[in-house]
């Protein structure tokens, strides 16, 4: 029995082969095509010619993409939205997408803001205006493809989104594709109005990248395996899932090369480093998964507030381009030759002088024609590392929550081109395996179950209810495919709401399993 993981980035396409015992039998890296299915597929043949092993042997299949993430910045292939906010009168000072820029509002052909909601203590703000609600979804039919539905303080309460919900099925079917802002962003409305909305406007793109992997894989014989998803708190999740929820895997991509990374060096608890082609991700593993940011998360320029990996990108890459400027300083990127590196790099023939280059002058390793760089001294290419080893130093800083030095793990195809130490890293680790470490993090990838719940511990004591709460986590992750004897608790959270009635604490347990 094999496992089958693949990653697709904006310059390169990996998959690995890993066997039962999780050792990597096969890697390979392709570049991105403009149809993400034919590299799909290409990355699919190419993996199984190497291995030699028989397409039915592989019984777990699982993709990370930037499908979702690339749709919103380039605001293509979004479905057209109707917007419910419940919230009058309180919340009509602030219109949804007060902020947005004009090309993603048109994503949103209609919306509305209806009396109802909660206050900040759980109290009914005002009763759900039904016949508004009904009236809304009635006006949209035929226009909208998918709704989006918020109400205020709904993380407090949410039965006033889910009857809204109940009342669009009434109105346009059961095939309506509904997101609930209560299940996707936490307190904030604006930040969660925004997540809801972008969910629901992805739509379309989660059924393309959901079915477009499962016919490559039937096209290349893979017929009797599982399919998951990458999401971005560093587990997986099913077809259905994906569908419901494909703004999750926004970020997927540096949470599977974070836990790519912690499985091939077996630390838990370490700085990583992403280097690819064009940009460079630097994550922090704790406890084997990422660390999760503590602040809205812009993407494509909407603040959104669910959960999102802690990730600074600095532009740094393998293809950087490197230019001396007229004061005699260096710049080294943002701007890169991408996945066009094996032709524009000086040691592949081309013009353009670039990080490897530079790497490749000073001995790091071997690729490509070396005697192409001897036109750069070697000073400059010294004084060019020590550029690329300062963007590297600050960014690791910029990770840090301690003045410590920490283990730091190098990852991604285009680690080659930093050197092996750091100031502020007791460690410099680069592993077997590095090249594709997205791609054996999307594959050993566990499933798990989160529970979150408002507990008054004057009713229910603090431990009794933690207990529970552990217990109610590890079943989740079960009923979402995870062995029940390799489910772990990995994150536990309780919060006093000092302006709710009692002693009420959020509640929020984590538990992450091996898939069965």
């Amino acid at each position: 029995m094999y496992k089958l993981g693949i990653d697709v980035g904006g310059t390169n396409t990996d998959a690995v082969l890993i066997n039962e015992k999780l050792e990597v039998t096969a890697e390979i890296k392709r570049p991105t095509s403009g149809d993400i299915y034919d590299g799909i597929v290409d990355a699919i043949r190419s993996i199984i010619d190497i291995s030699g092993i028989d397409p039915g042997e592989i019984r777990q299949a699982m993709l990370g993409t930037t499908q979702c993430t690339n749709a919103i910045v380039e605001r293509k292939h979004l479905a057209s939205v109707a917007v419910l906010r419940i919230g009058a009168p309180a919340t009509l000072g602030v219109p949804p997408m007060v902020d947005w820029e004009d090309d993603i509002k048109k994503a949103v052909t209609a919306y509305t803001v209806v009396r109802g909601g909660s206050e900040y203590d759980g109290k009914e703000l005002a009763e759900l205006d039904e016949d508004a609600v009904r009236e809304f979804f009635e006006s949209v039919k035929g226009k909208a493809e998918s709704v989006a539905i918020s109400a205020v303080f709904s993380t407090i309460r949410n039965e006033h989104e889910t009857r809204a919900a109940e009342i669009c099925r009434e109105v346009l079917g059961n095939d309506i594709h509904i997101s609930i802002s209560s299940e996707i962003g936490s307190m904030g409305l604006i930040e969660r109005e925004n997540a809801t909305i972008l969910n629901a406007a992805l739509f379309h793109v989660a059924e393309r990248f959901t079915e477009g992997f499962v016919k490559s894989l039937e096209e290349m014989g893979i017929v009797n395996a599982e399919v998951y998803l990458s999401q971005n708190d560093g587990t997986l999740m099913t077809m259905e899932h994906a569908r419901r929820y494909p703004i999750l895997t926004i970020a997927c991509g540096p949470t599977n090369s974070i836990r790519g990374a912690s499985y091939l060096s077996k630390l838990e608890n370490a700085i990583v480093i992403d280097v690819g082609g064009t940009t460079t991700d630097l994550g922090v593993i704790q406890n084997g998964f990422p660390r999760e940011s503590s602040i809205a998360a812009n993407i494509g320029g909407v603040r959104t507030n669910f959960r999102m990996p802690d990730v600074v990108t600095i532009g740094l890459g393998g293809g950087s381009v490197v230019r001396e400027q007229a004061d005699g300083s260096i710049t080294v990127g943002p701007d890169s030759v991408g996945y066009k590196i094996t032709e524009k790099a000086l040691i592949f023939g081309g013009d353009v002088m670039t990080a490897t280059d530079i790497a490749v002058r000073l001995g790091m390793f071997e690729l490509g024609d070396k005697s192409k760089t001897d036109k750069i001294s070697i000073e400059f290419a010294e004084k060019t590392m020590s550029v690329i080893k300062c963007m590297v130093e600050d960014a690791i800083d910029a990770m840090k929550v301690s003045n410590d030095d920490a283990d730091v793990i190098l990852v991604g195809g285009g680690s080659i081109i930093l050197p092996d130490s750091f100031e502020g890293a007791s460690s410099v680790l680069k592993p077997g395996f590095f090249g594709t470490a997205n791609a054996i993090g999307s594959a050993i990838s566990k499933v798990s179950g989160t529970f979150e719940k408002l507990i008054d511990y004057d009713k229910t004591p603090r431990d009794e209810a933690l207990e529970n709460a552990k217990k109610e986590a590890v079943e989740m992750a079960v009923a979402s495919g995870a062995l029940r004897e390799t489910v772990e608790i990995i994150d536990v959270e309780d919060v006093p709401l000092a302006y709710y009635p009692g002693n009420t604490n959020r509640v929020k347990i984590k538990a992450a399993g091996d898939l069965k």
